[in-house]
């Protein structure tokens, strides 16, 4: 059976490998400068020849993370606290940047422990996530924290942050709210959620 002809090559598309080289960058310069964030431009060149100029936010990169605190296998504690950016109150993960001479382990225990009032005998990776990659290269290290205990650190915060506890699996619920929208920490409890559920359910398979 004669072999199948091959397509025509297209030249408006292009395969992944074709973006594995990174755009040149042409030159960088700071244009506002705050208290907290740098807005740098960028003149960058892509491989077909295109010229952009980008806008980053920069800062200390020191890096960050959020917590996902259970207080028991199906329940998580979450936040509440003012977000200058929407001018009113969220509910959230605890979270904070790494001090300096902290791993992310020690900094997850303390922010937790000013935050919420607890600290945690088991802290272990969850995942890295990413917020608005195209203006900023900032990352947040996800921590799982178990096995709590009461132990409350003074923390930096305005005003006394409100505790509260949900259950995971009331996931859907909290996405109905309107004071529940912070993107990393929705999939930060999605991702604690389906491991708990395969945790639950290798051990259920254990017990057979």
């Amino acid at each position: 059976m004669p072999n199948s002809p091959t397509a025509p090559h297209d030249p408006d598309t292009r395969s992944s490998t074709d973006y594995l080289r990174k755009p040149q960058i042409l030159s960088r310069e700071c244009v506002a400068q705050s208290r907290l964030f740098q807005v740098e431009s960028l003149a960058l060149r892509f491989s077909n020849g295109e010229e952009r100029q980008f806008e980053r936010l920069t800062g200390a990169d020191r890096g960050a993370v959020m917590i996902v605190a259970m207080p028991d296998p199906d329940h998580v504690l979450l936040i509440r606290e003012y977000a200058a950016g929407f001018e009113d109150y969220v509910l959230t993960l605890p979270k904070g940047l790494v001090d300096p001479g902290e791993d992310i382990v020690t900094a997850a225990n303390r922010e937790l422990m000013e935050e919420c009032g607890f600290g945690a005998h088991c802290i272990e990776p969850l995942v890295e996530l990413s917020l608005a990659p195209n203006y900023m290269r900032h990352r947040m290290q996800v921590l799982l924290a178990t096995d709590l205990y009461p132990k409350r650190l003074p923390g930096d915060e305005p005003e006394p942050l409100i505790v509260e506890t949900h259950a995971l699996e009331e996931l859907p619920a909290l996405l109905m709210r309107d004071d529940f929208h912070e993107g990393r920490t929705i999939a930060a409890l999605y991702i604690a959620r389906d491991r708990m559920r395969e945790q639950k359910r290798h051990n259920a398979t254990d017990l057979l």
